[in-house]
C-alpha cells in the first residue's frame, strides 16, 4: 500500500487535479441534493468508459508514420508496454492532459445542461460530475494501474487486478482494455473480454511488448533514442 501511494503521490496529473477535486467535493457537501448525487455518480461511472475508450481507440490506434506523432504515442503508452515495470512509464509525460480534458468536459456538459438547469445550476452540476465523480474514478484507476505493475506483496483484490491487467500486457493486447478493478463488464459489453483461445491464436512473443510492431522498427528505435532509453524492451527499467 505504501509503495503504491508513494507512486501516486508523485503523479503530476493528480497534483494538478487535486485542487479542483477539493473544490468540487466542498460544493457537493455544502449543497448536497439528489441532483448532485446523480451528478457525482454519473461522472464516476462515465470516467470508466472514458478510460476504456482512450485505452482502446487512442493508445492502441494504428501507430503513426510521422515520427513526432509516433514519439508522442510512444511516450504516452507504447513505452509503457515495452517497459511495464518502470514507474516512470506508468503514465505519459503530459501532466496537464487530465486537467485539460476535465475543463473541456465541464464546459461541454455546462453548455448542454444550460437550457435545463440555468447557468449556475449547469456549471455546478457539470463541475461536481467531472471534478468530483470523474476525478475520484480517475484516481481509483491510477491506484489500480499502479498496484498491478508494482512488484509488492498483494492481497486478493490487488492480485485479481494484477492478473487481469497483466493479461493485457503479456497475453493479448487486443483485449482487456479496462484497468480499474470491478470494471471487466465494460470489456464484456463492448466485445473485448479476455479469451484464452483468441489470446493463444494472436500471441507473438517477438512483437508482444511492442504492440504488434517489429521491436527493431525504425520508429521504435528512434523513439527510444529520443527519450534516452538504453535498455531492451521488457527490462525492469528503461534507462
Amino acid at each position: 500500500m505504501i509503495a503504491t501511494l508513494r507512486v501516486l503521490a508523485n503523479m503530476g496529473s493528480l497534483h494538478r487535479l487535486a485542487p479542483f477535486w477539493i473544490v468540487a467535493m466542498a460544493i457537493f457537501v455544502m449543497n448536497l441534493s439528489w441532483g448532485l448525487v446523480v451528478a457525482f455518480i454519473y461522472g464516476f461511472f462515465a470516467q470508466f468508459f472514458v478510460e476504456y475508450v482512450l485505452h482502446r481507440f487512442v493508445y492502441h490506434r494504428s501507430p503513426p508514420s510521422q515520427q513526432s506523432a509516433f514519439n508522442t504515442l510512444y511516450r504516452s503508452h507504447i513505452g509503457h508496454h515495452e517497459y511495464p515495470s518502470d514507474p516512470e512509464f506508468f503514465t505519459g509525460d503530459d501532466h496537464w492532459y487530465a486537467l485539460r480534458f476535465g475543463l473541456i468536459s465541464t464546459t461541454v456538459h455546462t453548455l448542454v445542461l444550460w437550457p435545463l438547469l440555468g447557468g449556475s445550476g449547469a456549471v455546478t452540476w457539470a463541475f461536481v460530475a467531472t471534478f468530483g465523480g470523474s476525478v475520484t474514478a480517475f484516481t481509483y484507476y491510477e491506484y489500480c494501474h499502479t498496484i498491478a505493475h508494482l512488484r509488492i506483496p498483494k492481497g486478493w483484490f490487488a492480485q485479481r487486478i494484477t492478473r487481469t491487467h497483466l493479461a493485457h500486457h503479456y497475453q493479448d493486447h487486443h483485449a482487456t482494455f479496462h484497468v480499474s478493478g470491478g470494471m471487466g463488464w465494460i470489456d464484456s459489453l463492448l466485445g473485448t473480454p479476455h479469451d484464452k483461445e483468441k489470446a493463444r491464436e494472436r500471441f507473438d512473443r517477438e512483437t508482444l511488448l511492442s504492440l504488434g510492431m517489429d521491436p527493431e522498427d525504425l520508429r521504435l528505435v528512434t523513439a527510444r533514442k529520443a527519450f534516452g532509453i538504453t535498455a531492451k524492451p521488457g527490462a525492469s527499467r528503461a534507462r
